[in-house]
């Protein structure tokens, strides 16, 4: 164990590791909503890519959770004080997104457009990584909501003017995300290799 990895905590590690096993899922999600809509046709090739990622987050992960315990499992006072804050605010963004998609997939079904289903969620999900952005600290959450939302919007509207078939909007709207995810997963893992470089 090098100097560096004493200073960092081992909660740190996990919380890492935990992000790395959610966007693997999040990814296949995605992914298979995106299949849905290419299913049967060359472009779904395409996809392939994105398990893949998802299978490498899964081992960068795990291994992640191995290489914790060789970090100290203390934290400064400050340090316990804003990852309890930080971990009450991801639960809050977190069921709220829940309560939104609910809210929203019975808007659209109940406006007669249940085609908008999967934009819909996306949308949700484009939302919430803004104030997970200042949560977290972190530019990227920015970049994804801004790109994410983009995604749902244009699906929205490609639906509704029947630029895109309800496969084509399936594809449109999981690939985005599934890319919006992938982007996700491999800055954790570049954040995982920079807190264990051995």
């Amino acid at each position: 164990m090098n100097d560096k990895s004493q200073l960092i905590p081992a909660v740190a590690v996990k919380g890492i590791a935990t992000g790395l096993l959610m966007m693997a899922g999040f990814t296949m999600i995605w992914t298979g909503i995106a299949f849905s809509g290419l299913h049967g046709t060359v472009q779904a090739w395409g996809l392939i890519v994105f398990p893949f990622l998802a299978i490498s987050f899964v081992i960068k992960g795990i291994k992640l959770f191995g290489i914790a315990k060789l970090h100290p499992a203390i934290e400064s006072e400050a340090d316990k004080a804003e990852g309890k804050k930080m971990g009450m605010w991801f639960g809050i963004i977190f069921g709220a997104e829940g309560l939104l998609i609910f809210i929203a997939v019975n808007v659209v079904v109940n406006l007669g457009h249940p085609e908008l289903t999967i934009p819909a969620i996306a949308l949700v999900v484009g939302l919430h990584f803004f104030p997970l952005a200042k949560v977290f600290k972190r530019t990227l959450d920015y970049y994804l909501a801004t790109w994410s939302t983009i995604i749902a919007v244009l699906a929205i509207v490609f639906s509704l003017n029947h630029t895109l078939t309800q496969a084509g909007v399936a594809a449109f709207t999981g690939g985005g995300l599934a890319v919006a995810t992938s982007c996700y997963g491999l800055f954790m893992m570049y954040k995982g290799n920079r807190l264990n470089s051995y």
